[in-house]
């Protein structure tokens, strides 16, 4: 099949305890006057059918955020904020297409052709899933997992792997026929961990 942008459901992951942030909720940082999270999903939500955001501390606030974009708050079915599998895993099971494409909060810049790449590359290549390389200016390999484009059958599968005790998202991927599809520009996978970063991404 031709994965199209009716088959995609867009994940927003907002859901950690933000640790390098003094544990404040990143998604809900400003960059330019407005919430991180608010930059990240003007950029997903053209890119798919729907937008679900991934949020286990203020809900209502993700809500807010989302109106706009028709979005549905979910939260993690497993306890303890085990890591952004618990968050794709609640997006696997929300979601109502054959795929979800997953972004973290904190990336502003990601690029406008990220479904449309994976999807190309996940159709070439008869995969279940399709995330992210970059290199940089001295051609060292980045590898993204969290942004990937995933089939939402792969929810089983993904819930045992994590009642199991694992947490590691290219153990994962492993599992599965993955491919990765190499982006031109690292600078727009850049991801904000702390406020001094925030800051400085600001500057810039």
């Amino acid at each position: 099949m031709t994965v199209t942008r009716d088959d995609i459901t867009g994940l927003l992951l907002a859901g950690g305890r933000g640790m390098r942030m003094g544990g404040a909720d990143k998604g809900l940082q400003t960059l330019h006057g407005e919430p991180l999270a608010l930059h990240v999903m003007r950029r997903l939500a053209p890119q798919a059918a729907s937008l679900l955001i991934s949020a286990n501390r203020h809900r209502e606030r993700y809500a807010e955020l989302g109106a706009p974009f028709h979005a549905t708050v979910i939260a993690d079915t497993l306890p303890d904020f085990p890591g952004p599998l618990a968050g794709l895993l609640a997006g696997l099971r929300a979601a109502s297409t054959p795929f979800v494409l997953s972004a973290p909060c904190d990336t502003p810049s990601l690029p406008a052709d990220l479904a449309e790449r994976l999807a190309s590359a996940l159709d070439a290549h008869k995969s279940n899933i399709a995330t992210v390389t970059t290199r940089d200016a001295d051609g060292n390999l980045s590898i993204h997992p969290v942004f990937a484009l995933v089939r939402t059958s792969l929810a089983d599968d993904l819930e045992g792997f994590l009642q199991a005790g694992e947490r590691k998202v290219r153990t994962w991927y492993a599992r599965h026929t993955a491919v990765e599809v190499a982006f031109p520009d690292e600078r727009t996978f850049y991801n904000i961990n702390s406020l001094q970063e925030l800051a400085d991404f600001e500057r810039r």
